[in-house]
């Protein structure tokens, strides 16, 4: 039972909260024709108020009224951070002298992330997706002539981009749901590999046909380009799930789900692909290699996710700090570790399997997916990591070099392969309880490309460079800028179709189901998924058994408070 002072301190936040729901009411219920205006509009999309008790300022909410100023804890938060990055930059400086310095190429990598933030903020301001704005910055920045890259700095970068590459898969593996994987499964797979592999086949040749690449480097693209981005569609689907739209028959739980094994199929052919290629054994050594590469990451993952379920304890109180520095350890492990060796392949794979099997054990030990705070602390890792990607996958463009018809042979490419994955989802999902709509929602929802496209396209590049072999080298440019491209063409379009057709495609959930309800980490589990009750035909959500938890928690509560 809490204490009369914690109860009473948080009885005066709600207080505060509803105060400043007062205020708010007040300041905008005397003018309705503002509330009709585009800019309020605009502002209220862009900026939500905080939920939750917190404290700002008495003259706050006047000065700065909601929706056109940020809140309070807003500002803190930027506060925060930039004071953060300025002691961290002053460090740098210390240690490292002139190259944290303006001109230095640790400073201009350093003022490249910050911008491409900023960039990424601007389009997430307009509902676009942040990382396209990322790479349009790293674009610019290089092609002004603002970053050169070079010396013992290039291995620097590219350490960055696997350590973002090991953020990325962790958050792949710890947003799958193993109880909707079991439930699905067989729909699931069959709707992530047929159309992974129509997708893979037709992006294969049609760049063997129309820019010329070689059929091994075309089947190595054509793997990478299939996955799909839920870093694109997820936000998307969370504004129609807030609003009940497919969430009656899990629809949201299928794309991410399909996502995130068409992640791990693009991570083994790209592991599989990258070793023949650029191997120096023979095939067939490589043909035998290929399946103990993929054991081994199997395997690496089983046994470490296995080790993460007991270490350590699940009652220590520093238990939530110390799995994030078990996962994140063992992921960087297998990225750097296998690429030492002949099987670097299983690096990402392993990382994908570590973190699913973790998930799979945490939830029997009574954590609820939707309030994972392990997968909370990747996502923060991500904000870091997602515009050091970005940007750097960016200043691989250089305009000057572009080809106008290349580029149209890139975007039609990209296009058929499009066209083909949208009539081969609807052909695979016939048979199921999905209507025609709902079908055609989800082959739409898996057109948008991004961060596995920046992850493994520079990948190949530098793999090709560390071989000194310009053939290759040249065939790798060609692959990211099909990565690039591909993300530039389908990321934002992507999101405008699934907002702008979710609400026309899916069906709509009764208000009185209450499934649409905010739940505690908005994230890419935040997404309810059914379960049909066998007995009765009672449909029940994931979301409603965490609702009459917190009824239940606020009754406690108020009890608590009548008490004292």
């Amino acid at each position: 039972m809490n204490s009369p002072k914690h109860s009473s301190e948080y009885i005066s936040a709600i207080n505060v909260e509803q105060t400043k729901d007062e205020v708010y009411k007040f300041n905008f219920s005397t003018n309705d024709g503002e509330k009709n205006s585009w800019w309020y509009i605009f502002c209220l999309k862009c900026r939500q108020k905080e939920v939750g008790p917190g404290w700002e300022p008495g003259c706050w909410p006047k000065t700065c009224p909601h929706p056109y100023c940020p809140s309070f804890r807003h500002v803190a938060r930027i506060l925060a951070l930039l004071v953060t990055v300025a002691l961290f930059w002053g460090v740098v400086l210390a240690v490292m002298g002139s190259d944290a310095k303006p001109g230095g190429q640790l400073f201009n990598i350093a003022v490249l992330v910050v911008l491409a933030y900023l960039g990424g903020w601007v389009f997430r301001m307009l509902t676009l997706p942040a990382l396209v704005g990322m790479l349009l910055v790293g674009i610019v920045y290089k092609n002004v002539g603002l970053i050169h890259i070079e010396g013992h700095y290039a291995e620097f970068v590219s350490i960055l981009r696997k350590i973002a590459l090991v953020v990325i898969f962790t958050r792949a593996g710890l947003d799958l749901d193993p109880v909707a994987l079991k439930k699905l499964y067989c729909r699931v797979l069959f709707l992530a590999l047929i159309p992974w592999c129509t997708e893979a086949a037709v992006i294969a040749v049609t760049v063997n046909y129309f820019l010329s690449l070689p059929w091994s480097f075309a089947i190595l693209c054509g793997s990478i380009i299939a996955a799909v981005a839920p870093a694109v569609v997820v936000p998307c689907l969370f504004r129609l799930r807030t609003k009940g739209y497919g969430v009656a028959k899990g629809i949201p739980t299928l794309i991410i789900a399909v996502a995130g094994i068409d992640d791990a199929a693009s991570v083994i052919a790209f592991g599989v692909g990258a070793s023949m290629l650029f191997g120096t054994n023979p095939v067939t050594y490589d043909l035998l290699l290929s399946p103990i590469s993929i054991a081994a990451g199997i395997l690496y993952g089983l046994v470490w996710g296995f080790i993460v379920k007991y270490v350590p304890e699940r009652t220590d109180p520093y238990v939530v700090p110390l799995r994030i520095l078990m996962l994140s350890g063992g992921g960087l492990l297998a990225v750097l570790g296998f690429e030492r060796t002949s099987l670097e392949g299983a690096g990402p794979l392993a990382v994908i399997i570590s973190s699913f099997t973790s998930i799979y054990f945490w939830t029997k030990q009574g954590w609820h997916i939707e309030d994972n705070p392990v997968a909370t602390a990747f996502e923060i890792f991500w904000m870091i990591c997602e515009p050091i990607l970005f940007g750097l996958t960016g200043t691989q463009i250089v305009l000057k070099e572009l080809d106008l018809k290349f580029v149209t042979a890139i975007v039609i490419c990209v296009a058929i392969a499009f066209v083909s994955r949208i009539f081969i989802t609807i052909i695979v999902a016939s048979g199921s309880s999905l209507n025609f709509k709902e079908k055609l929602f989800i082959a739409l929802s898996w057109m948008a490309k991004a961060s596995v496209q920046a992850a493994l396209g520079p990948a190949v590049l530098e793999v090709a460079s560390n071989n000194k072999n310009e053939e290759q080298i040249g065939y790798s440019r060609t692959i990211v800028m099909v990565c690039i491209i591909s993300i530039l063409l389908t990321a934002p379009t992507g999101a405008i179709i699934v907002s702008l057709s979710g609400p026309k495609l899916l069906t709509k959930a009764k208000p009185s189901n209450e499934q649409w309800r905010r739940g505690p980490r908005p994230s890419i589990r935040d997404i309810t998924l059914n379960s049909e009750d066998e007995d009765n035909g009672i449909s029940v959500s994931n979301d409603q058994v965490q609702e009459s938890e917190v009824v239940k928690a606020d009754c406690t509560t108020e009890d608590q408070s009548d008490k004292i």
